[in-house]
């Protein structure tokens, strides 16, 4: 007898169903949870949720499951049925609709209709007498019965009727119960007796795409000027935009742009001895002017500001604002609110220290003090400033220097009521803290890509992002460069330097990003360091953003490979394939469906052309054993046919990287 489970919402409340009796019914190995279910697992609005358990019961009697789920904001579950997979293994899926916060939990029971006629169906197939099975079914058939309406009622009672003229005539019997119909009524209307809950319920983040995937680039205000030592406007920026949309990017990450401190300020690549002159560092927030919900008037107005965000938003490019959770010794907070920062013994306030580095331009705010909880709200506050503003995207300067409780307070309190709001972590610092700041609720984090060259430790670093439970909560953001640092290879390779690293950070990433002065290939640092010489933190830049080598072609030419391909908004789709040349990085990107599978590799020696063998499981790309595909380059046009095995060579100084996508399979 074939039998479908529907969905049904007479039994999906809340309520786990009452029992006398410990449960007969184990569900374990519940996937995907994060740490067991204790912190939310995350996920994007329009995909398809797939849970997994092992579901059994001792004996042989028949056992169903549904996966039901619910929005935060619901008082009730929607619930689908789970299908056997086999080995007592259970999966069942629904629909993630909006973006919002949901929950899900698993509900199996004893199917006991099922059960019983699995085993009248054998007796009857045996030639027994079933008389007194009959009247087994006819009691449960009665016990649905006091759930249904209409005609539902109507069927069941009469299949009663029928099977109390057939209770001597066993194939007559058999047959009016073997329809399908019988089968789902029976099915969402018997009482689930012995059923067990799983507890408890899961949570999900879901978020709009742009949580997963984005081009992002970063800028300062006051450096988009056009006149050497004056500073920008958000005026001269607006006129930046088309340039940032016609390289690709969907995101403009904005450094902060409020009033700076006048106290401790820093001069020149970090110097003391700042004049009247020197702009000071944008993270030292606040002065005379105003603080955390305050433009620095110099670079215009709150009307200035809204045309900025408007034009932005027309092009389709989503603004982040900096949130640096610190003030300079300027700022109003500090003679308001002086319980909010830490003091020395003799009363004076600490400015922030990582020793040996010194930040005397910034006061760090004590989150252990005796008025957290205005603290908290004062914080809150400022976010809902900015995102009545516009601003829909935070990325939050050293979080991992705050209290846990509060940043998971903070994001489910913004979240709540714009569930919209994305939150990126800028936390390089432990991979467990990082770790962390990811599982209660930030939408991304930077990551460790500055520092991982080899092509071994890549691989490795990648392989621990997307696979296992880490892709469940941890969204990883590549930046290429930032204010912060410019890595070695950068430093000492040159033009083809940058384009492997944009090449690396864009396919294996669905977001990534790079800091201002990048399309330029700005690398000017301090010998030994990642510290940029006469960095842009302590003065005002003035570029030529189509300067003689740019690389900005390039940029749109993979912002559009990646816009184009869905593989690439993926993060759990990575595989890497085999080349036999250490220099040569060699990897997979694909969907579910093989609609879309694209062969990356990618020279990693910026300075001299390296050839390698690669092996292709053809398995792996959609290709019949022994078959053989039609590339195209999707960089060059260039056309190849592959089979399992090829040879490549790339020159950095022409093409460090081939982006494949398999058009034809022969």
């Amino acid at each position: 007898m074939a039998k479908t489970l529907e969905s049904n919402p007479r039994q999906s409340g809340l309520k786990k169903p009452k029992s006398h009796h410990a449960p007969h019914i184990i569900i374990e190995k519940v996937f995907p949870l994060v740490d067991g279910g204790k912190y939310p697992a995350k996920a994007i609005v329009g995909e398809t949720y797939t849970v997994e358990a092992d579901i059994f019961r001792h004996g042989n009697d028949i056992i169903r499951a549904v996966v039901k789920w619910r929005r935060r904001e619901d008082s009730k579950y929607s619930e689908r049925p789970m299908t056997n997979t086999g080995n007592d293994r259970w999966r069942g899926e629904f629909s993630l609709k909006e973006n919002s916060r949901y929950f899900f939990t698993i509900e199996a029971w004893t199917d006991r209709f099922a059960s019983w006629f699995c085993d009248f169906k054998k007796r009857v197939d045996a030639g027994q007498q079933v008389e007194s099975e009959v009247l087994e079914g006819i009691t449960l058939i009665k016990e649905a019965c006091r759930s249904a309406y209409g005609y539902e009622k109507q069927t069941l009672m009469e299949t009663i009727d029928q099977l109390e003229q057939a209770k001597t005539n066993p194939p007559a019997a058999l047959h009016l119960v073997s329809n399908e119909l019988i089968a789902n009524l029976m099915a969402n209307l018997l009482p689930r007796e012995d059923a067990v809950v799983f507890s408890p319920e899961s949570e999900i983040i879901v978020d709009r795409s742009t949580a997963i995937y984005g081009n992002w680039y970063e800028f300062f205000i006051r450096s988009q000027g056009t006149v050497p030592g004056q500073i920008g406007t958000f005026k001269d920026a607006e006129k930046r935009l088309d340039d940032i949309q016609n390289m690709g990017f969907d995101v403009l990450y904005l450094a902060p742009f409020h009033p700076i401190g006048r106290t401790g300020r820093k001069g020149p690549n970090n110097s003391l001895n700042a004049t009247d002159k020197d702009p000071g560092c944008p993270w030292a927030v606040g002065n005379e002017q105003g603080g955390h919900t305050a433009i620095d008037p110099a670079l215009g107005s709150f009307d200035d500001f809204s045309r900025f965000v408007k034009k932005a938003q027309n092009l389709g490019i989503d603004l982040a604002m900096d949130f640096a959770v610190q003030c300079s010794p300027d700022h109003p907070w500090v003679k308001e609110h002086p319980e909010w920062f830490y003091k020395r013994p003799d009363g004076t306030i600490k400015y922030a220290e990582n020793p040996p580095m010194k930040y005397e331009d910034i006061f760090p705010l004590n989150f252990n003090g005796s008025r957290n909880a205005v603290l908290w709200d004062e914080i809150k506050n400022i976010f809902l400033f900015w995102i009545s503003r516009g601003i829909k995207i935070f990325r939050i300067d050293n979080p991992h220097t705050k209290p846990f409780p509060f940043w998971k307070w903070l994001i489910e309190e913004i979240q709540k009521d714009y569930p919209e709001v994305i939150f990126l972590a800028e936390a390089f610092t432990r991979p467990k803290i990082m770790k962390a700041l990811s599982k209660i609720g930030f939408s991304q984090s930077y990551t460790y890509f500055t520092w991982r060259n080899e092509k071994w430790e890549i691989i490795e670093y990648l392989k621990e992002l997307t696979t296992g439970e880490m892709p469940l909560y941890f969204r990883p953001n590549f930046f290429c460069n930032t204010p912060d640092n410019i890595g070695a290879v950068l430093q000492n390779g040159g033009r083809p330097a940058f384009k492997m690293r944009l090449a690396l950070a864009a396919t294996t990433s669905p977001s990534y990003g790079i800091y201002s002065g990048y399309e330029l290939c700005e690398n000017n640092a301090f010998p030994g360091t990642e510290d940029y010489r006469d960095s842009e933190k302590y003065e005002i830049k003035v570029r030529d953003w189509n300067a003689p080598g740019h690389i900005k072609d390039y940029i749109a030419k993979l912002n559009s490979i990646r816009s184009e391909n869905p593989a690439f908004k993926l993060l759990n789709n990575l595989q890497f394939f085999t080349a036999e040349n250490n220099q040569i990085l060699f990897f997979c990107k694909k969907t579910p469906d093989f609609s879309n599978v694209i062969l990356v590799a990618i020279n990693l020696d910026p300075f001299k052309s390296q050839q390698s063998n690669v092996f292709i499981p053809l398995d792996q790309v959609g290709v019949r054993p022994g078959g053989s595909f039609e590339v195209c380059d999707l960089i060059t046009g260039q056309r190849f046919t592959w089979g399992d095995k090829a040879f490549i060579e790339l020159n950095p100084h022409v093409e460090p990287a081939h982006i494949l996508k398999i058009e034809n399979r022969f």
